[in-house]
């Protein structure tokens, strides 16, 4: 079965930059949810006053400072402990900035005049995650609360390769925070979103993504809020109709038709490994009992090892 691991960070008093009011308590319910609700099989929760994480040799410190975060990541993914199939779920709240052409987090001692050395490139973290070997790493960034967003660029220009990114807003906007719910409007509909349940649940990236971009604006207009825009950037663009959390959110049957079509498209193109991916995530999403998930996983490795398969995926999905 599938694992599903998550860090969440959250941060509202900064040394250097202006507090925030929601984003510790943001990243503590999106940690619950993953946790408690869904049961996700590790949850790294990162805020102002959370518990150190147990170690062999020496408890990792979680107050989200640069030292302590870098330091998590050195500890922690250095060894593949996922395999494809599997999840990991990054979720941010708090301060974020473009700066030399790249998005960096900041954390709670990250200095604007020394962004280089003292803030963490959105970049590095994904590079440290997929030495976890999961084949499906989905990042919600709520980062874009800085005053930069007003100066200048935030962050939401960068594409990176194979993974799902959920921006909370558009790179010259501010993403807001709303007092009455103790939430970030963003975040607020993240978990509504991801808790919907029947024939209009978020089981798949496009739902999810679709819900939070009609579900934010929404709120903010509510709530006395400027405009705020989130969008998604999918890379490759086949993991749109990717289930999210197969276990909990069931897919209808429409949406393992349409990945299915997606998954056959991209093997007739020869593009082993992406189909494969996607043949796995169908199998997942069936509890690992698709005939013709199980027949193109094992058709695909053969032609990966030179072996002609006898039977060959259709020409017309």
């Amino acid at each position: 079965m599938a694992k599903n691991w998550a860090i969440c960070l959250g941060i509202n008093h900064y040394s250097y930059l202006n507090n925030l009011n929601c984003a510790k308590q943001d990243a503590e319910a999106v940690s619950v949810f993953f946790a408690q609700t869904v049961n996700f099989d590790r949850v790294f929760l990162f805020t102002d006053d959370s518990p150190p994480i147990p170690a062999e040799r020496q408890s990792i410190p979680t107050q989200p400072t640069y030292g302590h975060f870098r330091n998590f990541l050195r500890r922690q993914f250095d060894t593949p402990l996922l395999k494809p199939g599997d999840n990991l779920w990054f979720f941010f709240a708090g301060h974020g900035i473009r700066h030399a052409d790249s998005d960096y987090l900041m954390l709670s001692d990250s200095d604007r005049g020394d962004v280089e050395n003292t803030a963490i490139a959105v970049s590095y973290i994904i590079e440290r995650l997929r030495r976890w070997n999961s084949d499906n790493v989905m990042l919600f960034l709520d980062a874009c609360r800085s005053e930069s967003s007003r100066e200048g660029l935030g962050i939401g220009l960068d594409q990176y390769q194979g993974v799902i990114t959920f921006y909370s807003c558009r790179p010259r906007e501010k993403a807001w925070e709303i007092d009455e719910l103790e939430r970030g409007s963003f975040t607020y509909a993240l978990l509504e979103g991801l808790q919907l349940q029947g024939e209009s649940n978020c089981a798949t990236v496009a739902r999810l993504s679709q819900y939070i971009r009609d579900r934010v604006p929404q709120l903010n207009q509510q709530y006395g809020k400027p405009p705020q825009f989130p969008y998604v950037n999918i890379e490759p663009e086949t993991k749109l109709n990717l289930p999210i959390l197969p276990r909990y959110l069931i897919p209808n049957p429409q949406d393992l038709i349409t990945l299915k079509n997606e998954a056959y498209r991209v093997e007739i193109n020869k593009n082993w490994e992406e189909a494969r991916m996607l043949w796995l995530r169908v199998n997942i999403a069936a509890a690992g009992t698709d005939s013709e998930a199980i027949d193109a996983i094992s058709r695909i490795d053969q032609r990966r090892m030179g072996i002609v398969h006898p039977n060959p995926p259709r020409s017309d999905p």
